[in-house]
């Protein structure tokens, strides 16, 4: 039995078959422009389809045309709830009065049928199934209901991503991922090899260049793991120039360049302690894993790389508001991204033609640094750096340097892997017991409010820091410029204090769960540790509640009592008043000398 359908719905129907990725984009840009006349129906494509087309796998035959009309065989379709019959109305012939809902039910049986074959491996059914899915869309009616309405968006905006993942999987799988990235040497490329070459650049590139070497080797084995270009393992030239503390207007932290929200979506930690933003190598593993995520998302490297830049959410806001392929050119994209991210593009392509022609630009001679060589070591105690480089007779630069995420040259206070130079580690196991345990007080920040005429430096030696530190704290780029009335996060000095080993308890409290408590303070209260009270007490959390009885493994100065702030009260005059000296006041209530106390505040005294 055939069906008659106009010879311009044949032909949409067939430009959709032909090419899943255009019509993939065709989706998108319905949802996102309203494709300015055209319906949704496939009777109503645009005129001017008139050239040439077949479909990918099946062929129609046409019967003796009419003046304006063929006859269509109906193709063979997968057969879900309904009959094909029932299935092959559905998709080729418009009914004004057919159910919307049931449409969109059956467009998404096919679009689950896709997964399946793809997971199979099969990608021709695959994507023959989405071809019905989509194609059922077109051939519903419009629809009234808002809900239904949002249903067909869905699916238009899902089938797309659908066909675009096919089609990466397949181009990967074919065409290998080693030269996946294709180089183009137009007039926005060779304007920024000049640039790095002969202009204010080209002591930055050598730099750059030169620590490549520290990371790279590292950096191209997991790129060859995870099965991605080996040309992306000079990104970070452009990004950072292998800097692992560069730090951008943007906030963007390390060697890739994570803000703090995308860092922590792949897995970096941020904490008192540690950014692992500024670890070149767990940093590495995550770039990796967000560069394969926007691949799967545009199926091409150069608008992966403007996606990286400046967000996946940026470029398909552009892409939705281009009427072409993309996918073809990303110059297409060009003029209409961000100036920076513009430039981003032809940087990385000018950084590959660079590094593939050294002896062209004069810089053959130059040898990039040898790779960081180190071993990890498992330490549980909380240490300065400075205390473990005198243990092990190293320089702290070369421990900072090996170990960057630490954020105030300090181990976290529980069991970390500390790198450090080869050979060192059996020496830093012999010496661990040695070396004076350390804390970090809380409060490392405090707050300033710029008056006329201060300067960085006159608010640093006030606060005792300096004005360098102050600058990186609050993204100062010119360090003579602040402004009255300004407000200033200042960092503490002296927040770091040794505080030896514990002695062994003298005397076990019980002790009753108040209001406001917690592990810490009550370590902290009571001179011991949390680990302590956990042990005695057989707890495997941190959490208590109030009225819980606990016993607490007092050391010898424990013997101290709660005092409440009044007002005209410094810690000097209560120190005072109690007859202790200042500096332990100051360090039982983890304060120091610029630290405020307001009226009702509790304080403890000996």
């Amino acid at each position: 039995m055939t069906k008659k359908v106009p010879m311009q719905s044949v032909k949409t129907f067939a430009l959709v078959r032909k090419n899943a990725v255009l019509a993939a984009l065709l989706a998108i840009a319905m949802i996102f422009t309203g494709c300015a006349g055209w319906t949704g129906r496939i009777g109503d494509a645009p005129a001017g389809d008139s050239a040439k087309t077949s479909t990918r796998d099946h062929q129609e035959s046409e019967a003796p045309a009419a003046e304006d009309e063929t006859q269509v065989e109906v193709l063979p379709l997968l057969s879900f709830n309904g009959s094909e019959e029932e299935n092959a109305r559905l998709l080729i012939e418009p009914d004004p009065t057919a159910d919307t809902q049931s449409r969109l039910d059956k467009s998404l049986e096919f679009y689950q049928a896709s997964q399946d074959y793809w997971q199979q491996g099969e990608l021709e059914n695959a994507l023959d199934s989405l071809d019905n899915a989509y194609a059922l869309i077109l051939t519903s009616p419009p629809a009234k209901d808002p809900k239904l309405s949002q249903q067909k968006d869905d699916l238009r905006f899902m089938i797309s991503k659908r066909i675009l993942e096919i089609y990466s999987s397949r181009y990967t799988t074919v065409k290998g991922n080693h030269n996946a990235i294709p180089f183009s040497l137009n007039e926005h490329v060779q304007k920024e090899i000049k640039l790095f070459t002969e202009g204010p650049s080209r002591t930055f590139f050598i730099n750059s260049y030169k620590r490549s070497g520290r990371y790279r080797p590292y950096i191209l084995e997991k790129l060859k793991k995870a099965g991605i270009p080996e040309e992306l393992s000079w990104l970070p030239l452009v990004e950072s120039g292998f800097k692992t503390k560069a730090l951008s207007s943007a906030r963007a932290l390390g060697m890739w360049q994570f803000i703090a929200s995308t860092g922590h979506k792949f897995g970096l930690t941020r904490d008192r302690y540690i950014d692992e933003r500024l670890d070149p190598y767990k940093s590495t593993g995550a770039a990796i894993a967000y560069l394969k995520e926007l691949h799967e998302i545009f199926g091409d490297w150069k608008t992966v790389l403007a996606a990286y830049n400046c967000g996946e959410g940026r470029v398909l806001h552009v892409i939705r508001q281009q009427n072409v392929n993309y996918l073809d050119d990303f110059w297409d994209l060009y003029q209409r991204l961000p100036r920076e991210t513009a430039r981003y593009v032809p940087k990385f392509l000018a950084t590959i033609h660079i590094v593939n022609n050294l002896e062209n630009y004069n810089m053959g001679h130059i040898q990039p640094d040898p790779p960081m060589d180190f071993e990890l070591v498992e330490v549980k105690k909380q240490a300065s750096l400075e205390d473990i480089a005198k243990a092990i007779d190293v320089k702290q630069n070369k421990l900072l340097e090996l170990n960057p995420e630490l954020r105030y040259k300090i181990l976290p206070d529980e069991k970390y892997e500390l790198k450090v130079p080869r050979e060192k580690g059996e020496v830093l196991l012999a010496k661990i017991d040695d070396i004076q345990e350390h804390y970090q007080s809380p409060h490392n920040i405090v707050y300033h409010r710029v008056r006329p005429g201060e300067t960085l430096s006159t608010i640093a030696r006030r606060y005792n820091t300096t004005a360098r530190k102050i600058a990186w704290y609050n993204n100062i780029y010119r360090k003579n410029y602040i402004v009255s009335g300004q407000r200033l996060k200042i960092p503490q000095a002296g927040t770091y204090a040794a505080r030896g080993p514990l002695p062994e308890p003298s005397r076990t409290i019980n002790y009753k769960v108040k209001r406001g408590d917690s592990l810490w303070v009550l370590a902290k209260r009571y001179n011991t540790t949390t680990k302590r009270i956990q042990a005695l007490n057989n707890l495997n959390s941190v959490n208590l509640h109030i009225g819980q009885k606990l016993k607490i493994p007092a050391g010898k100065s424990a013997d101290r009592k709660a005092y409440r702030v009044k007002k005209g009260d410094s810690p000097y005059t209560i120190a005072r008043r109690h007859d202790m000296n200042m500096n332990k006041f100051l360090r039982i209530n983890e304060l120091n000398q610029n630290s405020r106390i307001y009226p009702g505040q509790t304080l403890y005294v000996e």
